[in-house]
């Protein structure tokens, strides 16, 4: 397969860019992606039978069930940078390893409504205190210990807007190849 179309399978909406200026409304689109996605997410793979949860989405990928689990994980984690960044200043984050978290037991048998209950539950958390933070708070930052880049909150929540929407493609476009 073509270095391109290998890219394009890994980043079908992309690579993540910090976007210059963040305005109120960008903030709103971005937390109604977070708002929506558990749902959209469940919408999307629950019709999927045991076989297709264990497709890669792209060659030497991750299958439908661990990019489920994965996102659960992820989202997870940011919620905690979330708290940490409100409550601490410039924090540290503790950064996890994706890959190996992606390779445990759970991730790669677990039934996958687990992590969709989970990622609704956390997402309910994370939208009900990204709708009450103040300029003020969304101007506060953690540090990530993989090249110590300083993070605002609001660049978090673009982030995490992206990082929704760049795994709920690899598994709707998945879905779209193998006419599923």
């Amino acid at each position: 397969m073509e270095k391109e179309v290998l890219e394009q399978l890994r980043y079908p909406i992309g690579k993540f860019e910090i976007p210059e200026t963040i305005t109120r409304a960008d903030l709103e689109e971005w937390i109604s992606i977070l708002e929506t996605l558990p749902q959209r997410l469940t919408n999307l793979v629950t019709p999927l039978s045991e076989e297709q949860l264990e497709t890669p989405y792209r060659p030497n990928g991750w299958t439908v069930r661990q990019l489920v689990h994965h996102i659960s994980d992820s989202h997870h984690n940011s919620y905690i940078r979330f708290k940490w960044g409100l409550t601490e200043d410039r924090p540290y984050i503790k950064a996890y390893d994706e890959k190996a978290w992606a390779a445990l037991f759970d991730t790669r048998v677990a039934p996958i409504q687990m992590s969709l209950d989970h990622l609704s539950a956390v997402h309910t958390k994370l939208v009900y205190l990204l709708k009450g933070l103040s300029e003020k708070d969304l101007e506060r930052s953690f540090i990530h210990p993989d090249g110590n880049n300083e993070t605002t909150l609001k660049e978090n929540i673009a982030r995490y807007a992206w990082h929704s929407n760049h795994h709920f493609a690899h598994i709707a476009n998945l879905i779209k190849r193998k006419g599923w």
